[in-house]
């Protein structure tokens, strides 16, 4: 008998829970929880069988102890937001229970992506004997499981990293943000980085771009952003002389952002409105379609991979490129979410079930490249998320 404790109703919380409550031999009892619960209620009546579903507040580590302590699960998956990363990892390790997140941990009040503050958990967790798996998500995750299984089957050294995501869908909104707004907004706003011979670069926001094949998809306008997987693959694979990050934008959703952010909307400070503090950045998220609202009409897929350039096993040039393509219509026939969480929620679920069944394991802070990628590998293709291989 395993239990499962999910935090986090959104479309990736919608994702996990479809995809875990659908192996019952391996999650045998499933617990949701968010601040909302009507939203996990909603998610509930979608299923086949029957789960928990609970109130927390993810921001209170009393809270999460409590519910951990009376539901008791083997593994907690938090897809709740990056600020949160935390407070549930304290309340994993006061309960001694193994965690999962997609994401990583960012301060609220600044947006800053780094690794460094759920790092700094490897001595608690490993004294602990217990397991904290970082970004186990589709990027961050399977595309660092894409790296580490060319770098096992392929390559004697990786020179060169390019992370490349494509979403070719469309919503029919006028604009919206396909996972959480504020943090969505949050991550294009910043700085653009990437690392180059030894050292981070740093560009303004957007201002790096170009034209990108993708499979199954075409050629699309593709920006160069900071991503935390960046972070973490430096540190695990060293050899790396460049890593970027690469995503599609269409013009119309940059000239919505611009706006927006030229009028302030986009700020994360606080400012007085009516003798009251908000957040712009937070009063917008309420004004914007809930990402998981945008599965129903949604056409188009997504494709996102890792090319890889470097040496091959016999120390000639190589090239490789590890991709996945994701149908919207598809995904929501089977989730009632759109693919962008889809492609998010299933290695989730995947990592889970792997941890679940005693084949990822260890003492510590780990991230997903860390891992083993064969078996991830394999049960992509099994459930949902099929991969291919080709050149570029």
């Amino acid at each position: 008998m395993s239990k499962l404790l999910i935090i986090g109703a959104g479309g990736v919380g919608q994702v996990v829970t479809h995809k875990c409550s659908q192996k019952p031999e391996i999650f045998s009892e499933i617990c949701l929880a968010s601040r909302t619960k009507s939203k996990c209620d909603k998610i509930a009546s979608q299923l086949k069988r029957p789960i928990r579903t609970e109130r927390v507040d993810a921001d209170n580590v009393p809270e999460l102890v409590a519910l951990i302590k009376d539901f008791k699960p083997e593994l907690v998956v938090n897809v709740a937001l990056p600020y949160q990363d935390l407070t549930i990892m304290d309340a994993c390790l006061e309960t001694g229970v193994n965690y999962l997140d997609t994401a990583n941990y960012e301060p609220k009040d600044v947006a800053k992506f780094e690794y460094k503050w759920q790092w700094a958990y490897q001595e608690k967790f490993k004294k602990a004997g217990l397991m904290a798996l970082l970004g186990c998500g589709f990027d961050p995750g399977a595309t660092n499981i894409f790296t580490s299984y060319m770098k096992k089957h392929y390559f004697s050294k990786m020179k060169y990293v390019d992370i490349v995501d494509c979403n070719a869908g469309n919503h029919g909104k006028h604009f919206a943000t396909n996972f959480n707004p504020e943090i969505n907004i949050r991550e294009i706003t910043q700085n653009g980085r990437f690392f180059e011979n030894g050292e981070w670069k740093e560009i303004e926001a957007m201002s790096i771009h170009k034209p990108i094949f993708y499979p199954e998809v075409g050629d699309k306008e593709s920006y160069l952003l900071y991503h935390e997987e960046l972070e973490s693959l430096v540190k695990n694979y060293p050899e790396i002389e460049r890593i970027r990050f690469w995503m599609t934008f269409s013009e119309n959703y940059i000239n919505h952002l611009k706006v927006l952010e030229h009028v302030g909307m986009t700020r994360i400070d606080e400012v007085e409105h009516k003798g009251m503090k908000i957040v712009p950045l937070e009063f917008l998220k309420s004004l914007l379609p809930e990402p998981a609202s945008l599965g129903e009409n949604y056409t188009g897929k997504t494709c996102i991979g890792v090319q890889i350039e470097g040496e091959d096993k016999e120390g000639k040039p190589t090239k490789k490129f590890i991709y996945n393509v994701c149908d919207h219509a598809e995904s929501y026939k089977e989730t009632f979410a759109q693919a962008v969480s889809y492609t998010t929620g299933v290695p989730a679920m995947i990592g889970a079930m792997l941890m679940m069944k005693g084949i990822w394991k260890g003492e510590g802070v780990f991230n997903v490249e860390e891992m083993d990628p064969d078996p991830f590998m394999e049960r992509m293709n099994l459930d949902g998320l099929p991969w291919k291989e080709t050149t570029f």
